[in-house]
């Protein structure tokens, strides 16, 4: 069993998804911060100082923060927009990379079965 996970943690995608995690997080990171503390005070400023952070509505003892929502929401749309360009830029690089290897001349085509065998039959007439 020990082995079974050795060979599953050595595995080129396990590690290639550990690394897009940990990257993963630390963006998260940064786009938090973006938005709380330059997009949000922004959009605070065109309706009027409102701060999303602070918003949230009471019922009996239950406190409902659906600023904190609106800030996730907003989170995520970056998130999701800046992982979409990153996407169309790999796909464009690949779509580029195969239109190189099409553009490069083939090779000449090696002669078919047929022409092999007319040969032959030609040169064994000419033997005769």
């Amino acid at each position: 069993m020990i082995n079974e996970f050795k060979d599953f943690i050595a595995k080129g995608n396990v590690m290639d998804m550990a690394v897009g995690i940990i990257i993963g997080a630390a963006f998260t990171a940064i786009v938090t911060s973006l938005v709380d503390d330059l997009i949000n005070p922004i959009i605070g400023l065109f309706m009027g100082g409102v701060d999303f952070g602070g918003l949230s509505a009471s019922v009996g003892e239950a406190t409902f923060t659906y600023g904190n929502f609106i800030m996730a929401v907003i989170n995520f749309l970056i998130i999701a927009w800046v992982v979409f360009i990153l996407v169309k830029m790999v796909n464009r690089a690949k779509d580029a990379a195969m239109g190189a290897e099409e553009e490069k001349p083939e090779e000449p085509a090696g002669p078919t079965q047929e022409e092999l065998l007319m040969e032959i039959r030609d040169a064994l007439k000419a033997r005769a």
